[in-house]
Formats: C-alpha cells, structure tokens, sequence
C-alpha cells in the first residue's frame, strides 16, 4: 500500500545521521521545511553544527581503513540494490521530492530514474577501477600503477535536483571505497534522508555515511575541511560559494569537484528546423522550471527566423499550466522560495526596462506560494542583468544574431562555461560552432545533455572536475606509483 507523504516522512531520521544513529543537534537547534506550493510547513529538523560535524568526520576517519579494505564486488552489489530499491519506489520518493521542492510530479519522476541510474553505472564501474603494470623504457624498472580510494570526503549539494545530485556524488564515492560526511542543501534535505534509509537498506555499513542537516552551512563544512581528515571536497552550487570552498580546501590542499554555476546559450541557426529547436529550447529552458545550471539562459537567434520561432516558442510557453506539482495536469511548479521569485522579478523588470517587450508572462501572480510564470522576452539588451546573471527561473530571453561570428562572441562572452546548445540542419555547421564554443558541454540539436554515463562538467568558472561517465569514479581516486628494479 502506497503511503501519504506526512507518512513517508515521518519514517525519515532527525537530519543528523552519524555512525548508524539518528541524533538531535548537540545546540538542541532545529529547523523548519516547507512546501514552496503553500508555504506550509512539513518537517522540522535537527540543525547541525560544530559539535555535530566533528562527530561526523571522526567517524569517517575511523571507518575508512576497513571500508576501503571492502572488496569492490560487495560495493557494487550495496550500490545495486539502492538502485533497484529506489526504481521500485519511484513514486513515493517522487511524490516526496514535489513536495518539499515544487517540481511537478512527472519531472520528480523523470529525477528519481536519472538519480537512481547513478547507482546502476557506478555500481558497475565498481569492479572496473583500472591499473597498469609494465617495464620502463630502459627495462631496468617494473612500473605497477594502482587506483586506490582517496579517503573521507566532504559531500555538498543544491536544493534543485536534490535526489539526482545526491547520488552521482555518493555512487562514485561508494564504489571508490570511500568514506563520507554529507551536507544536503537546506530548502530540500528530505530527499536526501530518503535516499540515506535507502542505501542503508540496501546494506551500507554503518559509519560510511554521516548526515548533518543545517541551515548554517559554514559552522558545518569549515569544520571538517579544516579537520585534517577528510582528503575531498565535492560540491555542487553556486561560482561564489564555490570559490570559497576552494580557498578554504587549498588550506589542506584537498582534492576538489566543483559543478558551479551556468550561463547557457542556446544558439539557433537559420537553417534550423524551428519545431525542433523549440522542442529543444522548452527542454533546456524549462526543466524543472528553469532551476538548473544547464538552463538555456540567453536564446540567441538568428534575426530571419526570430519572429516564426518567437511566436512558436511563446505559444508552447503560454500553453503551459501552472499549480502545485502534486495536482494533476500541472506542467510548471512553484519556485523553490519566494527569494527566488524576487530575484526572477528583479531581472525580467530590468530588461523591459532596458527595452525588451513581453510576448507572455512577465509579472508575479497573487496567492500563496512561490509561483511567477512561464516567460517570454523578446529583444533582450546586452546591457541586461539577465544576459550576465543565472536566471534559474521560467524565463526565456530571445536575443537577435545576423552572423556565425556574432553568435560565438555573444555566447562566449561570459565566465562561464558550463554548456552550451546549437540548434542547425547542418552537420558541419554545427561541429563548427560547437568546437568555438567555450563550454565543457554541448548539445546539438538537443535540449537535454544529462546522462549518468557521460562526463557532466564545465569549464571557466563554470567549475573543475566531471561527474559520471567513465572518468566520474577517477574523481575519488588516488594515482599510487610502486617501482620494482629489475634484477
């Protein structure tokens, strides 16, 4: 029998998770969720700090010897089941996830089966962790190259995919054979308790994750980077905080991931097939209403197909319904806090300011909750807030081009370079834009980049490191180098 979602809830921990055990915070503090729909308030939670998070590194410290000691087949087999556990309650966790973040259910759906792949892949890449062994070039020494765990790792992720950022960075950290203290973002942490009773369930030692809810990041992370035993950072958030994180981490000098912020161009050529460049354009711009960092944030086209692919895109954004992602035929949820909702306002009031006209949307609804709706902006200015800043929200910005050349440098003309898009029938065409575009991702013909077996990263402040495919398990592991003279 399926369970309600105050159900589903009240069978998850405290926020503080440490060695097997749930805990209250050692200050007594707690904090309050809500449900972005209708700013009720669904959990209160333990809120970690100091005192939590030496607790939780210790821990970690202590258990990393014997977990790395655990042969990779029983890793991979615990990251196995999770998956299978968390496909066949898919709907729960979905259903749990809509209601703390406000997506609609059919993308917390769409999430659920994209996190939980990250446990098939590295559950598979457990068993395939590779090394070397040959003789150097004078033949007078025996090279033996292994890839051994890197040690504790301080996990950090966002609040807008709050169960598929979860476990791409907790599966390559599993199959490594590494230890780890965890920090889910504080607007969504039950997704992440969620998926903490799954993997348990699924056989995780006790000690190998610890869980420290909080609303006071700093007093929690500064902690055990400053620790002197955790070996990796891993964080997944905005360019400032991520900078921070890194002059912080460069005190121990450890290891560092970094998924930072976005400022996708979304190229559409004169060639392009308009049906499926607003296809494309309404995947890269609306997933999960715009709160992500791959978001198409400046749609930039070419000036003689501009007014048919306008009208196109704008009818397809009118067209979508607005509610609570739980209630049936609801294409666009609220934003995830009415913080988010002001800095959308800020930014669509400033480009009309700035001259850019409206084809639908553009102004905040009354009501409760964190909603504002599906946007259309037409001749956005370079002068703009919103061509330099993250929108993360349902706007879509449509800025005129009349050459190739003209393209790549308003694309590129920003310091991130998470990913790109080129929408164009030509094949040459598009290879050739997509290599002059500075960005660690690019989809041709295609809204959607993201997929567990491919290498998800940027470039420029855009972040260091890649996540998933072939390298993402290298992440959260060290290079050791043995020479055996040959005699």
């Amino acid at each position: 029998m399926s369970r309600s979602v105050s159900e589903i809830i009240a069978s998850l921990g405290t926020g503080i998770h440490i060695d097997g055990q749930w805990r209250d915070a050692a200050s007594g503090d707690t904090f309050e969720v809500d449900n972005p729909a209708t700013g009720e308030v669904i959990a209160t939670l333990a809120n970690g700090g100091k005192a939590d998070a030496d607790a939780a590194i210790d821990v970690a410290a202590a258990k990393q010897a014997e977990w790395a000691a655990v042969p990779a087949r029983e890793r991979s087999e615990i990251l196995r089941r999770a998956y299978e556990l968390l496909t066949e309650r898919a709907e729960e966790l979905a259903l749990l996830m809509t209601t703390e973040m406000g997506k609609p259910l059919a993308e917390a759906r769409g999430e659920v089966a994209y996190g939980a792949e990250f446990f098939r892949w590295f559950a598979e890449e457990a068993v395939r962790i590779p090394g070397d062994a040959r003789l150097s070039p004078d033949g007078k020494t025996r090279f033996v190259i292994t890839h051994e765990p890197v040690g504790p790792c301080i996990l950090i992720t966002p609040w807008n995919f709050p169960m598929a950022m979860v476990s791409r960075k907790i599966g390559p950290a599993i199959a490594a054979g590494c230890t780890m203290v965890y920090k889910p973002a504080e607007l969504t942490p039950l997704t992440s308790l969620y998926v903490l009773d799954v993997l348990r369930e699924a056989g995780l030692p006790d000690g190998v994750l610890s869980v420290v809810c909080t609303t006071d990041a700093g007093s929690v992370v500064e902690p055990w980077i400053d620790s002197g035993k955790a070996r990796k950072l891993s964080f997944t958030g905005s360019t400032p905080v991520g900078k921070l994180l890194l002059e912080q981490c460069s005190r121990g000098v450890l290891r560092t991931s970094m998924e930072l912020g976005g400022n996708a161009p979304f190229i559409v050529c004169e060639d392009a097939d308009l049906d499926v460049a607003v296809d494309a354009a309404m995947a890269a711009k609306m997933r999960n209403m715009g709160e992500a960092c791959t978001a198409a944030n400046r749609i930039l086209v070419h000036r003689s197909v501009l007014p048919d692919f306008s009208a196109k895109l704008t009818e397809r954004m009118s067209a979508l319904n607005v509610g609570d992602g739980a209630a049936d035929g609801t294409d666009v949820g609220p934003l995830v806090a009415g913080k988010a909702v002001d800095k959308v306002v800020e930014l669509v009031d400033d480009a009309v300011d700035r001259g850019a006209e409206v084809l639908c949307g553009g102004s905040r609804p009354s009501g409760n909750g964190y909603f504002y709706p599906p946007t259309v902006l037409s001749g956005v200015s370079a002068e703009s807030q919103i061509m330099t800043t993250e929108i993360f929200g349902p706007v879509a910005a449509l800025v005129p081009f009349d050459t190739d050349d003209e393209a790549i440098e308003i694309a590129n003309a920003t310091e991130f370079g998470l990913v790109s898009y080129v929408m164009s029938e030509s094949l040459d065409r598009g290879l050739s834009l997509s290599e002059r575009l500075e960005a660690g991702m690019v989809g041709l013909n295609t809204g959607l980049v993201s997929n567990p077996a491919a290498p998800f990263g940027g470039i420029k402040q855009s972040g260091l490191g890649r996540e998933g495919g072939l390298t993402g398990i290298q992440e959260f592991l060290e290079t050791k180098y043995l020479a055996i003279p040959v005699r």
